[in-house]
């Protein structure tokens, strides 16, 4: 006999048979979900790789549009100074501005030396309390 969802009913099944159709039940359980998360991670994988495509977009521009920019300005300056020198005059807040955020990017990566790793602090842990051990 079956249900109105298709399946067989069980009611009149012995225990021992039903217990013995639990490895099975739970191996195609686990299949299912391993089947369940690759798909999952598919389509993750796919819309993070959109994203990322149009924030490399998004970049893109950005990286044309900072030479526009400082074409404005030197035209902007040079209603005031000669247009060698507002170009020069730009060149060189460029450049500082470039320094300042190397310096920033330094500084981190100096600050990331400074941290201790995990390993490192669990090596120096198992070290101690075989010290304290012997």
């Amino acid at each position: 006999m079956t249900t109105p969802r298709g399946f067989r009913d069980r009611s009149d099944d012995s225990l021992l048979t039903l217990v013995g159709e639990i490895p099975e039940l739970v191996r195609n359980l686990v299949m299912a979900e391993v089947d369940n998360a690759k798909k999952w991670a598919s389509r993750t994988a796919k819309t993070a790789g959109i994203g990322a495509g149009w924030f490399v977009g998004a970049l893109f521009i950005l990286f044309w549009s900072i030479p526009a920019l400082g074409t404005f300005a030197i035209a902007g300056l040079a209603s005031w100074w000669p247009v060698w020198l507002s170009a020069l005059a730009v060149f060189g807040v460029m450049l500082v501005i470039a320094i300042i955020l190397a310096l920033l990017g330094l500084a981190r990566f100096r600050k990331i030396g400074k941290d201790d790793n995990p390993a490192q602090s669990v090596a120096r842990d198992v070290k101690e309390v075989r010290d304290e051990l012997v």
